[in-house]
């Protein structure tokens, strides 16, 4: 991993910095999933926190390093746009976030309400929010899977799953790449033969057919359903750190996600986002070997009426 530009220090020193509400999640074997999937499993839960997302650990360590009277501008589906604006808030910074005109109204509302200026594209989120930096000095464009602050931030995740003994596999939703990431970088160093399996979706296959090409290759996304893990183009930087890291890449379907969704509301208790349940979609219908898995319900910014619910 010579060529990785994570360090596993700033992975330690961010479990120090980032707000304690987004660290220490809750992480357990359930009994009830466990039955469902037929073997052992621990799960973290990541949606018990302001942001209802893993999102706000590498926001929140990347933001501590800018300077007084910064503006944060990102291009977004939803979260990382959440994350922006709760890190610029703590620390006295202003967020811009730029997102795609179909996005989610319930991580629209959420992005408003914790005081970003949003702005709907129809275009690439991430093109206009490069435009808008670069007008201006004081403005940092944030790119969620290129900063290795916000895969270290990430990567605590990863140094509290080590802390339970046993496990030989993670299994984690991908869609920039950081939290992959930073959490394969500190769990390989501690204990070098856990497997770690990134999950992406047949709809947006970008990132792992860049994984699989060594470099970044853009695929065009059939839908927003599973918005979190759907990019069209990898960050070369994400690539790079992925090709090092990930052992296996494996895909799912846009209803394995939905069925996943509802596992987790009958076992966890927890309604994850389609991107949030990927790990647990993958590990109900690939036959990811290992005696004990670890994955993490990532998100639960849900738009329930894809199971047939109403908030």
């Amino acid at each position: 991993m010579t060529d990785i530009d994570l360090q596993l220090d700033h992975v330690a020193e961010a479990a120090k910095v980032i707000d304690p509400v987004f660290l220490n999640s809750p992480q357990y074997s359930d009994g009830q999933l466990n039955e469902r999937l037929g073997r052992r499993v621990l799960v973290k839960i990541e949606t018990l926190n302001p942001l209802r997302s893993f999102k706000g650990r590498g926001a929140d360590y990347f933001a501590a390093g800018l300077a007084p009277g910064t503006t944060m501008v990102c291009g977004t589906s939803g979260n990382f746009g959440q994350a922006v604006a709760f890190a610029a808030g703590k620390h006295g910074l202003r967020a811009e976030v730029f997102v795609p005109a179909t996005i989610a109204p319930v991580k629209l509302r959420r992005m408003k309400a914790l005081g970003a200026r949003v702005r709907r594209v129809d275009g690439e989120a991430k093109v206009a929010a490069a435009t808008f930096a670069a007008e201006a000095p004081d403005r940092v464009f944030v790119v969620d899977g290129r900063e290795p602050a916000i895969s270290e931030g990430a990567g605590t995740i990863g140094l509290e799953l080590a802390r339970e003994s046993g496990i030989d596999t993670v299994v984690l939703p991908v869609g920039d790449g950081a939290l992959i990431a930073g959490v394969a970088l500190w769990l390989k160093a501690h204990t070098p033969d856990v497997r770690i399996v990134g999950v992406g979706t047949t709809s947006a296959p970008a990132m792992a057919k860049s994984w699989e090409a060594g470099e970044p290759v853009t695929a065009d996304r059939a839908n927003w359903f599973a918005g979190g893990i759907s990019i069209r183009t990898p960050e070369p930087e994400s690539v790079r750190r992925l090709r090092s890291l990930v052992d296996d890449f494996v895909l799912v379907t846009d209803d394995d996600l939905r069925a996943a969704m509802r596992l987790g509301a009958e076992t966890l208790g927890v309604v994850p986002e389609p991107a949030g349940a990927a790990g647990l979609a993958a590990l109900t219908v690939h036959g990811i070997p290992g005696e004990l898995a670890a994955t993490v319900v990532t998100g639960a910014n849900a738009d329930l009426s894809v199971l047939g619910m109403t908030g």
